[in-house]
């Protein structure tokens, strides 16, 4: 056996350096995707429920009604808000801006002797996992408070305060009804950013992009044609999977169909797009694969809400999480499954997609000509 020849050995390592120098996005690839990862898994995953915006509903005046007021003020689980009256507390909820609603009865602090002072907790329910832990946090709140009226001496009565809870929109607490509807945002995400992006990297990458631009074939048309076989095949894994979800695992579907398909179609429009864009950027299928994951899945993942609570990451993190497509699909199916067709949740997350639709489609577009071009 010949060694290595150090000549040729040398050849081959200052072509590749060369290569990598030239192809920038290599070195963006090794540098810039551990700091992505570092900055998802450090400031964007919370398994925690901090700052739950909470509407307190305070009927009785009195000095006890007040002090279990002022224990949900101080904790640090809970944004308290109050509110004038259930129904405008319920209002909040329906609205999506608070998560729960305490409500104290105006009879509280005369019940309160007798051990028969209800206090009421309602709950958003989408979250079973965090309707747990609000509700947990919740009797901690009440324990404490009870606990320091007994250590002054002042009556708390038998068996103490009894918390009357509601769950809404996901009365059983499932944890299926949140996850099936997030799902479908993943599924989607992988077919409309992940697929896409290797398309028209391949034809660079077999080298049949040249026999395609010496056809009439305009930009558009050429577009087109990459689009509508995986919009096909999006909108039929949303078919299934809906069916699936509904008729499998039993989880219910309180919308419009009608608006699960047009906003549906927005969503995967903004997929395509960005993929498309992704692929007319980069020349190489494994680079379009690792910008594609980069860029599409694992926001998708971390930072659109489909496992995560978003209300308990820093606020820059929120901000961020505007810009990816997945959080305002994430909020449509959840919305459309669960709590029916919520036109105050629907149409402003429904204009945010087909912007981003329109602005992805247009920046692939131009890409392609710069590259035609160049």
């Amino acid at each position: 056996m010949t060694s290595p020849s150090l000549m040729r050995l040398r050849g081959l390592l200052r072509k590749e350096i060369l290569q990598i120098i030239r192809d920038p996005s290599s070195i963006i690839l090794a540098l810039v995707m551990p700091l992505v990862l570092l900055f998802l898994f450090g400031y964007g995953v919370s398994l925690d429920a901090e700052h739950v915006p909470l509407a307190v509903v305070l009927e009785d005046k009195s000095d006890a009604a007040r002090a279990v007021g002022a224990r949900f003020a101080l904790s640090p689980y809970f944004d308290v808000s109050h509110a004038t009256s259930l129904h405008e507390g319920e209002e909040l909820m329906r609205r999506g801006e608070v998560d729960g609603v305490l409500h104290i009865a105006s009879d509280f602090s005369s019940r309160l002797a007798s051990g028969q002072a209800p206090v009421q907790l309602l709950l958003n329910g989408v979250d079973s996992n965090r309707a747990r832990l609000v509700q947990g946090y919740a009797q901690g709140v009440l324990a404490d408070w009870a606990a320091q009226r007994v250590a002054r001496g002042e009556p708390v009565g038998r068996p103490g305060v009894q918390v009357r809870q509601r769950v809404w929109f996901n009365e059983a607490l499932r944890s299926t009804n949140f996850l099936v509807p997030g799902l479908l945002t993943l599924i989607m995400t992988l077919t409309g950013v992940l697929l896409t992006a290797l398309v028209i990297a391949r034809e660079w990458e077999r080298g049949t992009m040249e026999a395609i631009l010496a056809t009439p074939l305009r930009i558009r048309e050429f577009l087109l044609g990459k689009m509508i076989p995986y919009y096909l095949l999006g909108m039929s894994g949303l078919v299934l999977s809906v069916g699936f979800g509904v008729l499998v695992f039993d989880v219910p579907f309180r919308g419009s169909y009608l608006a699960l398909f047009i906003l549906g179609s927005c969503f995967l429009l903004a997929s395509l797009g960005l993929g498309l864009f992704i692929s007319a950027a980069v020349r190489k299928q494994f680079i379009a694969a690792q910008v594609s994951i980069i860029s599409g899945f694992l926001p998708a993942f971390f930072l659109s809400g489909l496992l995560f609570d978003l209300e308990s990451t820093p606020e820059f993190v929120q901000l961020i999480s505007h810009v990816v497509p997945a959080r305002h699909f994430v909020d449509i199916s959840h919305t459309l499954f669960l709590a029916g067709n919520v036109f105050g949740v629907l149409v402003p997350s429904g204009l945010i997609l087909a912007g981003m639709a329109a602005l992805f489609i247009f920046l692939a577009r131009r890409q392609m000509s710069l590259r035609i071009e160049s």
